[in-house]
């Protein structure tokens, strides 16, 4: 899987480790004394990335203390150096995390974001990953409102042969979770994940109806929802940081599944989800396939974005 994800991350982040490194290529490839331009083009490669100002300020000036103090002396030094912090900022906002939730009955997962981030793909996708692991999944159509957005998932259902619980659209989307956790325990199935309307973080009402949609399947399995994930399009930049602050304060969000990164996304931008938010990345979206929805694995994309060849890629990486 390391290998998969690595290959196909690399291709996703084709366009930002490219640009990054057109702007800070020399200063990694050089050796002898480091040179105050080349730390202000890593400052600049990192908020071109979508990492943001604050944090991109705050790395490049420790690593000025370092020059001044003497404890970088060369230029060899620049890139492990700035490798092993922007791996300590991936795992320290994953440690920050609450331990899972104790789970006594179907495991409950909602995806919530606002329209067009690909929360319907990603959930059937997310299944397909459940179920090659040998779980057994129900997905619930709670985004009622949305025109089409049953039917999207019922076909995504279909692709990826898992059972979808569904009722009319405009339906209450409360009500459809508590059809498919009814199914869940009838039929024995380890997961439900839901689908939940694409909520614009404005429409306090819409934010209600996530709050009930909680209430119920909490009331209907002690401890639910064992997860919940923001899916954000990595596309949208620093937008997307305010989305997550939005509804982490209704949803109690646990990560974040990170789509679009696939094209003309920078991939900064999970260094800044990881640095403003404290969210752990768990998923990343690389393309429209259904096999394109990989676990995040903090080393690879902090490789691939530096472009460090740790020999984990094989030739036929899928």
């Amino acid at each position: 899987m390391a290998r998969t994800f690595l290959g196909k991350l690399k291709r996703g982040l084709f366009m930002t480790h490219t640009e990054f490194l057109e702007k800070v290529g020399d200063t990694f490839r050089r050796t002898g004394p480091v040179e105050p331009v080349h730390l202000d083009h890593l400052e600049e490669a990192l908020i071109a990335s979508d990492a943001g100002v604050e944090l991109s300020l705050r790395l490049v000036d420790a690593l000025r203390d370092d020059v001044r103090s003497g404890r970088i002396t060369d230029a060899a030094e620049l890139r492990p150096v700035v490798r092993d912090r922007l791996l300590t900022l991936l795992r320290t906002a994953d440690e920050k995390q609450p331990p899972a939730r104790e789970v006594n009955g179907p495991r409950i997962t909602l995806l919530v974001g606002v329209n067009g981030t690909g929360k319907t793909t990603t959930a059937a996708k997310l299944a397909k990953r459940k179920q090659e692991q040998g779980l057994s999944v129900i997905l619930a159509a709670a985004d009622t409102f949305r025109a089409g957005a049953v039917d999207q998932l019922k076909v995504w259902a279909e692709r990826v042969g898992a059972p979808v619980i569904h009722q009319r659209e405009g339906a209450d989307p409360a009500a459809v979770v508590f059809d498919a956790i009814s199914a869940a325990r009838s039929r024995n199935v380890d997961e439900v994940l839901v689908d939940t309307a694409g909520r614009l973080h404005t429409r306090t009402n819409l934010m209600k109806e996530l709050e009930k949609v909680n209430r119920v399947a909490a009331r209907e399995v002690p401890g639910a929802p064992h997860e919940v994930l923001l899916v954000l399009d990595a596309t949208t930049g620093s937008n997307g940081i305010e989305q997550a602050q939005r509804f982490g304060a209704t949803a109690g969000v646990d990560g974040v599944v990170l789509t679009k990164l696939d094209g003309t996304a920078k991939g900064g931008v999970i260094l800044a989800i990881a640095d403003g938010l404290k969210l752990p990345v768990r998923w990343v979206g690389v393309g429209e396939d259904a096999d394109d929805l990989l676990p995040f694995v903090a080393e690879d994309f902090v490789d691939s974005l530096l472009e460090i060849d740790t020999g984990n890629e094989s030739a036929n990486d899928g």
